[in-house]
């Protein structure tokens, strides 16, 4: 017999304002935080509707960390994943329950721990070298400068060494029109996706080249068959050994999605957190200035050398980062499509539904976070994330692979960043995300200041009564609350 005290969906609440057809795809091309945020107040569940379809939208965390952690149920699916398979086909972070657990057996080595030390000596010299290039006074588009800096990191990381400038420029370009399209294609009706525009042509054209390109330095790879010690060697050299009679090594399509997986999600989803955490830096003086400090004093105490084994020392770099994911996870939306009739939060859900994940809400929701807009990285303070509350990596068993892997290039980066330089922002107008597929920081501009020796002995000094004062200030951040660009 059904248990009949069990709700169904159409007991969840419906969001206000749906429009006839449409239902709340305006409101979500409009400005889609504002909706967003405006459901935390129904703190479990609520309806949306994109045109005739409609989705249930999760607001609490404890049944957010159920649909995580159930992933054979609660499968990787809806609007957001197919338009991100239209480029990376079935990788890692895409691909059906089914075949997740094979793939992610044969990726796990690549992203090894023994591993960050090697990819980390790439992450700093890849920022200073970055760094180097700027003038003092300049004013610079932080994001373009970001994504050619993890460009670089992320084509040495995988392949050994950098490809040809103009492979390069090519690539960050094409990237950056298959990023940029991926919001507005998921929201689009599928007749009018296929219309033949000049952005769809363009669209079409850099997915091409882009997987032109991953697809020619896997052939040449293959042919090569020496190990270079980077990411891409990895996953040629995985095996199986729990694969029942199906392949032990990825095939040749299989080794393009994995490779294409990681290089957008290496490259895009970091410079994005970086030009974040610069932004948040900039607005905030008294925050640089004491990372300044830390990062003189680790760098004095390293004769002005920077890698993984200065990750310990780097705590501020570390909450700076930790706070600049929570307030803008570039993952800023998540779906899940259900695999069979289930139960949640005691409704009764529908195989075949969607389900719609959202860390940038519970993020800020202020009942689990003391004023959650604030940028505030002393919340982290003796803090740990709590995986349920804080989740920009997602959680269970398609949390992203690369977690360690984003975070240390995202601290080592930003240290070598602000050690040579003080950024100052432009001018008085708050800057807003363009929420794409991630929280975009396109168009960020920053003025850049050359520090000399004298700012580095001020920033010292103050940095380190700052520290003592805060060694006894609580967290700002609830007790409990705490945890750790694309969930896998």
């Amino acid at each position: 017999m059904p248990d009949t005290k069990t709700a169904t969906a159409a007991s969840i609440p419906l969001a206000p304002r749906a429009l006839p057809l449409l239902g709340h795809a305006l409101q979500l091309l409009r400005d889609p935080l504002a909706f967003i945020t405006s459901l935390s107040g129904y703190r479990r569940m609520v309806r949306v509707r994109l045109g005739p379809s409609s989705a249930v939208m999760i607001c609490d965390p404890g049944l957010t960390r159920q649909v995580f952690l159930n992933d054979r149920v609660f499968d990787k699916g809806g609007a957001i994943y197919d338009r991100i398979r239209e480029v990376i086909g079935d990788g890692l972070s895409t691909c059906a329950y089914p075949l997740h657990r094979r793939q992610r057996r044969l990726c796990q080595p690549s992203f090894h721990p023994t591993r960050l030390t090697g990819y980390g000596e790439v992450f700093a010299r890849a920022a200073q070298a970055k760094a180097s290039t700027w003038r003092d006074g300049e004013v610079v588009d932080v994001t373009q400068d970001m994504m050619t800096l993890t460009t670089r990191a992320t084509m040495e990381t995988m392949f050994s060494g950098a490809l040809p400038e103009e492979t390069m420029r090519r690539a960050l370009t094409d990237t950056s029109t298959v990023v940029s399209a991926f919001f507005r294609r998921m929201m689009t009706p599928a007749l009018l996706r296929g219309l033949p525009t000049p952005k769809k042509r363009r669209y079409d054209e850099a997915r091409h080249r882009l997987s032109a390109t991953i697809e020619e330095i896997i052939a040449e790879r293959r042919a090569d068959a020496t190990d270079h010690a980077d990411l891409l060697s990895a996953l040629i050299g995985a095996v199986d050994e729990e694969s029942e009679g199906g392949e032990m090594r990825l095939s040749d399509s299989e080794l393009a999605d994995e490779a294409l997986t990681f290089f957008l999600g290496g490259m895009e989803t970091t410079a994005i957190t970086l030009a974040w955490a610069l932004h948040l830096l900039a607005t905030n003086p008294h925050v640089q200035h004491r990372l300044q400090a830390e990062t003189d004093e680790v760098l004095a105490d390293n004769d002005g050398a920077l890698d993984t084994r200065h990750l310990p020392s780097l705590g501020l770099a570390s909450r700076v980062v930790t706070e600049t994911l929570r307030l803008y996870p570039p993952a800023w939306m998540m779906t899940r499509t259900l695999r069979e009739d289930a139960e949640l939060g005691g409704v009764r859900l529908k195989g075949g539904s969607t389900i719609v994940l959202s860390p940038y809400l519970l993020h800020r929701r202020s009942d689990l976070y003391t004023e959650p807009n604030r940028f505030d990285p002393d919340r982290w303070l003796g803090v740990n994330p709590d995986r349920a509350t804080y989740i920009p990596f997602g959680a269970g068993p398609r949390k992203c692979i690369g977690d360690q892997f984003a975070l240390t290039e995202a601290v080592l980066a930003l240290t070598a960043i602000v050690a040579r330089w003080h950024l100052a922002p432009i001018g008085d107008e708050p800057f807003r995300p363009k929420v794409e597929t991630s929280l975009s920081s396109r168009g960020l501009h920053l003025r850049l200041h050359e520090r000399r020796a004298s700012d580095a002995d001020t920033t010292t000094t103050g940095a380190r009564a700052h520290a003592s004062r805060s060694a006894s200030t609580p967290s700002a951040t609830k007790p409990g609350a705490g945890g750790c660009p694309i969930d896998q």
